[in-house]
């Protein structure tokens, strides 16, 4: 089903913004559903805006998230108002599975995020409500534009040699880390330290930060890392880090039981062009004892008798299934610090600076093995042509989308 733009989230990161809503008196409770806009004939309510306020917030959504609240909601209105004219529905099953899709992107199942929401005072229907509209809305620009994309072998040739249409594969960078442990109930505080070290301008600012407060094993070399490529690091960290001049540390991420800094300190063309990956191979071998002296033992031990990821089948026989995880995915689709980490490996060599519940839990990470375009033949140009197409459709439904504004009558009260 379609796939909505959003920062990635994790539970930690809903935790940390934990609000419960106060019981209402009803005179209150009368103002919580006045209306605060009418589309045509559909009105936009105060518990709506602020529901949806609160789950952008949550999201860690950039910008002014009231004003951006109030758009995506008209939006949706005229969304659901174009929708009713070509007679589109979505069905409560279409629904679940583009809620199922979103939830995926926080690496939850729906229920989970569902109740990570709850927790935070987002109802149920409000994340339903967010969904619906952008169903409906992808049906309805397909079915209007779809028969005018149509993309020539030579537009696919060309974004094939552009590397996909990034620019950045044969630049490599140099950064430093900091990863600020941020367990469950500590959230905010360690959100305030990250806030603070972002603010860092110089080189051995940021290493005396990273010594003192990083939980990665690059704290005690102050956080350096060799040089990368640009094309190995998660898509969603590619534009931040290339946005950056050296010296500048990257906003506060958010990953799993951790806030990520990233400074960068120099950026220079590689010595050949690296193509694009297009799939990667991974396998996390979970320790018990998170990074205490066993289990780091534990994980020195495996090393050594490890070559490959086929090697960790051995490792793991007689225990349970779910100590041993092992696939393919596209770049998008991996865990931001799980992708973070891989981005620093070659095939075959292993990293344990991550942990999971709550740090109780090492995690032995193996790269197996990246698929790159050049490998990828007709699969790759299929998903070049799948890219073009929706970049295409969605420049039309943008400019559809525009016109439904301009000829509604809108009333913001």
């Amino acid at each position: 089903m379609t796939r909505f733009p959003a920062a990635k989230l994790c539970l930690a990161v809903l935790m940390t913004l934990a609000t419960l809503l106060p019981m209402a008196s009803p005179a209150a409770a009368q103002g919580l559903f006045a209306p605060v806009a009418k589309v045509n004939d559909r009105v936009v309510t105060r518990y709506e805006l602020d529901q949806r306020a609160t789950m952008l917030r949550l999201l860690r959504t950039p910008g002014n998230v009231e004003k951006l609240a109030l758009e995506q909601l008209i939006d949706d209105r005229l969304k659901l108002d174009a929708a009713a004219q070509f007679k589109i529905t979505a069905s409560d099953e279409d629904v679940r599975a583009g809620m199922e899709e979103f939830a995926q992107r926080a690496n939850l199942d729906a229920d989970q995020f569902i109740a990570a929401l709850g927790q935070n005072g987002v109802s149920e229907q409000t994340f339903r409500d967010f969904v619906r509209p952008g169903l409906m809305w992808r049906e309805l620009v397909r079915g209007r534009f779809g028969a005018r994309v149509n993309i020539s072998d030579d537009e696919i040739d060309k974004a094939i040699a552009n590397s996909g249409g990034t620019g950045a594969s044969s630049l490599r960078v140099l950064l430093s880390e900091i990863f600020i442990p941020a367990p469950q109930g500590q959230e905010a505080q360690a959100q305030a330290l990250a806030d603070e070290l972002s603010q860092i301008t110089s080189f051995d600012g940021f290493a005396r930060a990273a010594r003192e407060y990083s939980a990665a094993p690059t704290g005690a070399a102050g956080g350096r890392i060799n040089w990368m490529q640009v094309s190995n690091l998660p898509p969603a960290l590619r534009p931040v880090i290339l946005g950056l001049k050296p010296g500048e540390v990257t906003p506060p991420l958010p990953v799993q039981g951790a806030i990520a800094l990233f400074q960068l300190r120099a950026i220079e063309e590689g010595p050949y062009s690296a193509p694009d990956v297009t799939e990667i191979e991974y396998a996390a071998y979970y320790i018990a004892g998170g990074r205490s002296p066993e289990a780091l033992a534990r994980a020195a031990k495996v090393r050594a008798q490890v070559d490959t990821c086929n090697d960790l089948y051995g490792i793991a026989k007689g225990q349970p299934e779910s100590v041993l995880e092992r696939g393919s995915k596209k770049p998008g689709e991996i865990p931001q610090d799980i992708a973070i980490e891989l981005a620093k490996l070659d095939a075959n060599e292993v990293s344990t600076a991550l942990t999971r519940s709550n740090g109780q839990t090492l995690v032995f990470l193996m790269l197996c093995n990246r698929k790159t375009a050049s490998s990828a033949g007709d699969q790759n140009r299929r998903d070049v042509l799948t890219r073009l197409q929706n970049e295409r459709i969605g420049r039309y439904a943008e400019t559809y989308l525009s016109q439904l504004r301009s000829e509604a009558q809108i009333e913001i009260y």
